[in-house]
């Protein structure tokens, strides 16, 4: 039976309608042979009640029936925090998770990723969507960004800018500039300052405009720190307007909480210092008036 379920696979074996939870989870774990996927099925093999219950009754106890989302959510999260640092114990242990599942879980995996970031697990977050690309899912800007911001937290920049040549990197012109601008801000923190000249180089060639003044100002002291005066310059000049327009909305904000500040004390909304220095003219006046009138 052993020899059979080798040669047919997990995938083949999740489609035979008889075929228990118990028995997935257990050829699963035959056929990965990792100590990982063993700890990983043990909690979810007691969920299968009775020892004679899934022949009784196959519909009951069919792959996953009897398990809900919610739990087999929280038990993966779990198990991969509880895991010790080994590619094959994770992947072992994701392998045994999604064998009772007819379609892989993408939503879950995501779930699972959003809570291992609250958990700042980002060494972890990385094993998991190299295991979910290396299954052909998750193929999509969004975990690819996910995916960046992980190997940057898990101080991995050249691993980074290898995935972000060969995943990312070739169509400029789509790419988002959240995305753009955490690249740049890798390459700027880890002294890869040629890489950061060339990525800001491609995103000009498609005429796209930085949003931000960060930006602008990374290119620039890159520049300077390869000593390349000229184009610091350049580059400063071409986007002064957006230092310009960062300034306008700084002194905006200033000016509103100036406003809010004097609401508070009761002084009027659009009272200005001019208004202030009239004031203080017209009581001179008034009170040289009294004066005279009084002599």
């Amino acid at each position: 039976m052993i020899g059979h379920l080798r040669r047919i696979g997990v995938g083949r074996v999740q489609t035979l309608p008889n075929f228990s939870f118990k028995a997935t989870i257990e050829a699963r774990m035959l056929i990965s042979n990792t100590h990982s996927a063993a700890v990983a099925a043990s909690p979810l093999l007691q969920s299968v009640h009775g020892d004679g219950n899934s022949r009784q009754n196959p519909r009951r106890n069919q792959i996953g029936d009897n398990v809900s989302k919610k739990d087999k959510i929280k038990f993966l999260i779990t198990t991969l925090l509880d895991l010790n640092d080994s590619k094959d114990s994770v992947y072992g242990a994701l392998d045994a998770w999604v064998a009772w599942e007819q379609k892989f879980p993408i939503a879950s995996i995501k779930q699972v990723l959003i809570a291992l970031e609250k958990e700042q697990q980002w060494h972890r977050i990385v094993q998991v969507i190299k295991w979910m690309l290396s299954k052909g899912q998750g193929t999509t800007m969004g975990t690819y960004a996910q995916f960046i911001r992980a190997l940057d937290m898990d101080h991995r920049a050249k691993e980074a800018h290898e995935f972000w040549l060969k995943k990312i990197g070739r169509d400029l012109h789509s790419v988002p500039w959240q995305l753009c601008n955490r690249m740049i801000s890798i390459y700027y923190r880890n002294n890869m300052l040629e890489n950061l000249i060339k990525l800001f180089k491609g995103l000009e060639a498609f005429d796209r405009q930085p949003p931000e003044k960060s930006i602008v100002q990374k290119v620039a002291d890159s520049y300077e720190m390869l000593g390349l005066l000229e184009e610091k310059e350049r580059v400063l000049e071409k986007y002064n307007h957006i230092f310009v327009e960062a300034g306008k909305g700084q002194n905006k904000k200033l000016r509103n909480a100036s406003s809010k500040k004097n609401k508070k004390s009761g002084k009027p909304k659009n009272e200005s210092a001019s208004d202030t220095l009239a004031d203080a003219v017209d009581d001179k006046k008034l009170s040289q008036s009294l004066s005279e009138h009084c002599r």
